[in-house]
């Protein structure tokens, strides 16, 4: 996760952020997506706390040399990132009238995940940096935010100006994993 500066983003570079995730492609044009951006200080803080706990319980699983390096990594920006959203996938929604969906219901989550992609990519062209919170419990998360049945939680997506420019991600400049070499995940037949 990185570190973000504590200044705001302009409003009106949060709205083209969002007017670009839009415009990703979907299955059937169905949008799927939903944004919910979390504004007060209180839920705010309510949902670092949640995530805080998550973070400790997942913790759990590392031990030795990998638990040390895990309990020093910035896992989320919830406090300090100036503009924090929620992403939901619509497993309810009319538009796009199911095409597509039918056969493979789980292309709408897909076409939510291009959005989400899309944001990051826009966000980096206005240097803003992102970063994408899963270790949550996604039904916690849901009733902080007085969600609707029908949609699922992605994540919780920290939006600022990084204190720093990095081309490696922190994970990778830390020692947890490296990015293997893209010739290692291409399949032929």
């Amino acid at each position: 996760m990185r570190h973000f500066r504590t200044d705001p983003i302009d409003e009106t570079d949060v709205e083209w952020l969002l007017s670009m995730a839009h415009r990703a492609p979907s299955v059937g044009l169905s949008q799927p997506w939903r944004f919910v951006r979390v504004e007060t200080v209180e839920l705010r803080e309510r949902l670092a706390c949640h995530v805080d706990r998550q973070v400790k319980e997942a913790g759990k699983e590392y031990d030795g040399d990998q638990d040390k390096l895990y309990r020093s990594l910035k896992l989320h920006g919830l406090r300090e990132a100036p503009v924090l959203f929620a992403v939901y996938c619509d497993d309810g929604t009319e538009t796009g009238h199911h095409l597509g969906a039918v056969t493979m219901p789980e292309a709408r989550r897909y076409s939510c995940v291009m959005a989400v992609h899309t944001l990051w990519l826009a966000a980096q062209t206005r240097r803003i940096g992102m970063g994408w919170v899963s270790i949550m419990e996604p039904e916690g998360v849901n009733a902080m935010l007085d969600i609707p049945a029908s949609w699922e939680c992605l994540g919780l997506l920290c939006l600022g100006r990084p204190v720093s420019e990095e081309d490696v991600p922190e994970l990778e400049r830390r020692g947890w994993e490296q990015r293997t070499d893209w010739h290692s995940v291409v399949v032929r037949r």
